[in-house]
């Protein structure tokens, strides 16, 4: 399985960016595509993931203020971020798994490489 993300970059507070994820090297139904993030000193967290039926889930610390959306036929994963903050500060990375997302990094083992997103106040 292969994750390519791409997007991110520096934004002012109160900004948006979007970041991409696409997937290849397996068919992926039936398996959720996501984000987790990275800050600096910090461990790796769940952000955003949605599962083949669509479904989505959000940490608290996003909901209201990221949307996350796929492209099944593309095997693409979407993130649009809005109303950005400088605590959202962080490289993020695309996930997949089978069935439903963990929301601990350690229960993962497929990920993109990683996108840096910057917020400055």
């Amino acid at each position: 399985v292969q994750l390519q993300a791409s997007g991110g970059g520096l934004v002012q507070a109160g900004g948006s960016l979007g970041l991409s994820c696409a997937g290849s090297g397996r068919t992926f139904s039936n398996w959720s595509m996501g984000w987790f993030r990275q800050a600096p000193g910090k461990e790796r967290e769940f952000v955003s993931s949605i599962k083949w039926t669509g479904s989505t889930y959000y940490a608290d610390s996003v909901k209201g203020r990221f949307t996350i959306s796929r492209d099944n036929a593309k095997n693409t994963v979407y993130l649009e971020m809005d109303s950005l903050k400088p605590e959202d500060t962080a490289v993020y990375y695309c996930a997949a798994a089978w069935g439903s997302m963990p929301t601990m990094a350690l229960g993962i083992n497929d990920w993109g490489q990683g996108t840096l997103v910057t917020v400055s106040s």
